[in-house]
């Protein structure tokens, strides 16, 4: 879905934000201290959920500017919503002051999703055509009908909150709690009724069990986490240099009693290599995610698993979490990996209403797959449309993002992508939001 983002209000409002700016740093660069505030409008638009408006907001706490461009805490909340149903309401906070010598983080995020999109299990051997109509029985379709098949309803309410601690030099351990309640359902054809008489790949999922009953409708997940972090980066949120390594252990036990607990093991690493000085950064990131024991249901497999978040979503692969370009959660099973890289150019920078600006270009290159099926002996049964007897391969894209970067810790981007297999999309993908993917 493409979103405009009002860069022109942005600025305004951002002229009346609150910061106590005392001095410079050698290399002329604004020490910034005290409040500051980003607030930034956001206006988009989709033919099927409608318009959506809304407001969100960064707050900054730097202190006495010691640490610039270290903050004391951050927060940020959003409210969106579309004029057709689907809606946004989150709030998150990064302190860095309430623990001596590590941190706290904590989300708090509820997510309506009329138009969902369920793209089937384990990648290839799920087929996908974005022209896809599949009629019900008895149902006749025009001709001219868009696709409804990989759509479904899904609402989600997470909460969660991490702490780190460090052990020495840039090593730390760190542990969280999560909460996850997950509610699925097929597409509401009332609501969008130019999908009225099609069957969609959830029903069908349904109808051959590859959708358990007791899943079907979605459930309750908890979430124990406990890790290790190496993180020697510059920068938060604009690293130049430096590595950023994550390993998690999860525990999800049965809470819903349904024989859904399981284990599992998230790796995340990624290195900052400068290539001239501050202004050429070559980047890269690799991620696993695997089962250890038990039984993922259906509706959490997409999760990953990271302590704590630098986007809205946090699913994948595909989107604007794994792999840029690949439709969100088109390629997913019990076990997971992927691969980023890019450049990142910072082409100029200055300064603007006491803001510390810089104006970035990224081209990168992503790819992914399944390394553990989940239940691919079921689907193999099936046939088309669910079944294509394609073996798994690397999902892969490319693609090129522009960057707004203000005081080095609040990050606007753009970017767009294209998959190199029409499997994993035909169209375009954009995405306009905040901060570097990793």
């Amino acid at each position: 879905m493409k979103r405009l983002t009002l860069f022109a209000i942005l600025v305004i409002m951002l002229a009346s934000s609150v910061s106590a700016a005392k001095r410079k740093a050698a290399d002329g660069e604004i020490i910034k201290s005290g409040w500051n505030f980003g607030p930034l409008p956001v206006v988009g638009f989709d033919s099927d959920l409608g318009f959506q408006y809304g407001v969100c907001c960064d707050i900054f706490n730097y202190g006495d500017g010691t640490y610039y461009p270290e903050y004391k805490f951050k927060l940020n909340v959003e409210a969106s919503t579309y004029t057709k149903g689907s809606s946004i309401l989150r709030c998150y906070g990064d302190f860095k002051n309430v623990i001596p010598d590590g941190k706290l983080f904590f989300d708090v995020t509820y997510q309506s999703a009329g138009k969902f999109g369920f793209y089937g299990f384990n990648g290839f051997a799920s087929p996908y055509s974005d022209t896809r109509v599949v009629p019900m029985s008895g149902a006749e379709i025009a001709e001219d009908a868009k696709s409804g098949f990989n759509y479904m309803n899904r609402n989600q309410f997470r909460a969660l909150a991490s702490i780190q601690k460090k052990i020495i030099g840039d090593l730390r351990w760190a542990a969280g709690l999560a909460y996850y309640n997950i509610r699925t359902e097929a597409l509401d054809k009332e609501k969008f009724d130019a999908y009225a008489g099609q069957q969609t790949l959830y029903e069908l999922y349904r109808q051959h069990n590859l959708i358990r009953e007791n899943e079907a409708e979605g459930g309750n997940v908890l979430q124990l986490r406990a890790g290790i972090i190496y993180d020697s980066r510059d920068h938060d949120s604009d690293p130049t240099r430096g590595f950023n390594i994550e390993a998690t252990l999860t525990g999800s036990p049965d809470i819903d009693g349904k024989g859904y607990g399981h284990m599992g093991f998230t790796f995340l690493g990624s290195q900052y290599v400068p290539v001239v000085s501050e202004k050429l950064t070559f980047a890269y990131r690799l991620g696993v995610q695997a089962k250890i024991c038990g039984e993922i249901p259906y509706y959490f497999i997409n999760n990953v698993n990271t302590m704590f978040f630098r986007r809205l979503y946090t699913e994948g692969l595909g989107g604007n979490t794994s792999v840029r370009g690949l439709n969100r959660n088109g390629v997913i099973g019990d076990g997971t990996a992927w691969l980023n890289l890019e450049f990142r150019w910072r082409v100029f920078d200055f300064q603007l209403i006491k803001q510390n600006w810089g104006i970035a270009l990224n081209p990168f290159f992503d790819a992914g797959q399944v390394i553990q099926s989940y239940r691919l002996e079921e689907q193999k049964k099936c046939g088309e449309p669910i079944y294509s007897d394609k073996s798994e391969s690397p999902h892969c894209t490319a693609g090129l993002g522009v960057k707004l970067v203000m005081n080095h810790n609040m990050v606007i981007s753009v970017e767009a992508a294209k998959p190199f297999n029409t499997n994993d999309g035909s169209r375009l993908w954009t995405n306009i939001g905040f901060n570097y993917m990793f």
